[in-house]
């Protein structure tokens, strides 16, 4: 399988992360009610400008598989929280819910 995390603007669409097109490192856990999203990755205009947007966040994990179609995963940001652990290197998202389900099967 193949995973691709992608956090987006959500009013203007403007892609912040692409872990398919970007040198960075990233982890999804389940944390209490929701999901903590760790981005290993140096502070740079992208992930600043992301920032001020912090709570106009979309947050989508697409897994590719071989035998089957793609499964995408909306994370709900929300209220975050969303900060940036300088010393780490980190950028830290809580989400507090998410939908998985497989664009393949709605028909337009």
């Amino acid at each position: 399988m193949k995973e691709v995390l992608i956090v987006k603007h959500a009013v203007g669409g403007r892609t912040f992360i692409h872990s398919g097109t970007d040198s960075l490192s990233y982890e999804v856990h389940p944390e209490g009610e929701g999901w903590r999203i760790t981005v290993s990755t140096p502070k740079n205009a992208a992930i600043e400008e992301l920032l001020n947007w912090k709570h106009e966040l979309n947050v989508f994990l697409f897994q590719e598989f071989d035998d089957q179609p793609t499964r995408k995963i909306w994370f709900y940001v929300k209220e975050g929280p969303v900060r940036y652990e300088d010393q780490l290197q980190q950028l830290i998202i809580k989400a507090q819910s998410r939908i998985d389900y497989v664009p393949d099967e709605f028909d337009m």
